[in-house]
């Protein structure tokens, strides 16, 4: 028996031709258009917060592995580019870099290396990221008004989301076809959420996105069906039952943070279940939560808070569903 040296490593594991960096490159690639058109349109300032989020997850995780960790870098993957990027997508234009820079130290310090790095932690780190955020500086996670952007965009931006317009409206008494009427919210308008965070700035840059990663197998349809669809489900029996203080279905999926929470952060490899009816589970689960954050809850969304949420029963998903092993029945 010869002396090669076997080595036991934690996953993700290569079985094809495609590898851990291989598919976070794609991602980029896919994230591509969100960011270009929020660079377009909220400008040099949105410029800045994608590159101090990317370059502070990329440092950040390179000095941890190498200095704290003792272990050999692992910002080759382009994990930490991905956490950066979509942490980036995640915040407002306008909010101070050095906010920016604590989000990272979170997603990657907080959320990723201490679990073991990529492949072990348990919560997505750009959502722990925006979620801390969130909980840490209010004020300003949520002032939307929009930078000065390269192209022209409507005059008369509010520089609120129609979540947040809609969360006030519905607490001053109106109804929601009062708000709907007082309100341009037609299809052509809710494709461009001008005022929102980059990555819900364009539905259609994120359709696009999610077409790419469906093309190139990085990512299979059932968790964001299954999030849309129980979101859609929800709102038409709301809706239904009450018109006047539950918005429908096309509203929903439409606004907020639904296509690319639903699109690239629940369908993270490592806290996403690798079985097809765990991931349906999952998917309702996060639709489920959603809507009633929205419906009931004080924020006007939480897509966030039900993907971290659901993150948790991931374990449990992949133990109840687990694949068939090879050379069993």
């Amino acid at each position: 028996m010869d002396n090669k040296k076997y080595i036991v490593s934690p996953s993700p594991h290569i079985h094809a031709d495609i590898s851990t960096t291989s598919v976070m490159r794609d991602v980029i690639i896919a994230l591509s258009p969100a960011a270009v058109v929020a660079i377009l349109v909220y400008g040099w300032a949105e410029l800045l917060v994608l590159l101090v989020s990317i370059v502070s997850c990329v440092l950040l995780e390179w000095a941890v592995t190498r200095w704290m960790m003792k272990r050999p870098s692992t910002v080759g993957d382009l994990s930490a580019v991905v956490t950066g990027l979509l942490l980036a997508l995640n915040l407002p234009s306008a909010i101070p870099l050095w906010i920016v820079f604590i989000g990272a130290v979170v997603a990657i310090c907080v959320a990723k290396l201490p679990f073991g790095g990529i492949g072990q932690n348990v919560f997505n780190p750009a959502i722990t990221g925006r979620v801390f955020l969130l909980v840490s500086f209010p004020a300003q996670m949520t002032n939307w008004t929009p930078t000065p952007g390269f192209v022209p965009v409507p005059d008369a931006v509010s520089g609120a989301t129609p979540l947040s317009l809609l969360k006030e409206a519905l607490k001053g008494g109106s109804t929601i076809p009062q708000f709907l009427a007082s309100n341009d919210f037609s299809m052509s308008s809710l494709l461009w959420d001008i005022g929102a965070s980059a990555g819900e700035l364009s539905a259609g840059a994120l359709l696009i996105g999610f077409i790419y990663l469906l093309i190139r197998r990085v990512v299979k349809p059932w968790i964001p069906l299954s999030i849309l669809g129980t979101m859609a489900l929800i709102s038409v029996v709301f809706h239904t039952v009450n018109p006047d203080i539950y918005t429908g279905p096309v509203f929903n999926i439409m606004t907020g943070g639904t296509l690319l929470g639903a699109f690239f952060m629940a369908t993270d490899y490592v806290t996403s279940p690798m079985n097809v009816w765990g991931g349906v589970i999952f998917g309702v689960g996060i639709g489920l939560i959603d809507m009633m954050i929205r419906y009931f809850g004080a924020y006007p969304e939480g897509m966030s808070f039900a993907i971290l949420l659901m993150n948790c029963t991931v374990p449990l998903l992949n133990r109840w569903f687990h694949q068939k092993k090879y050379g069993r029945t």
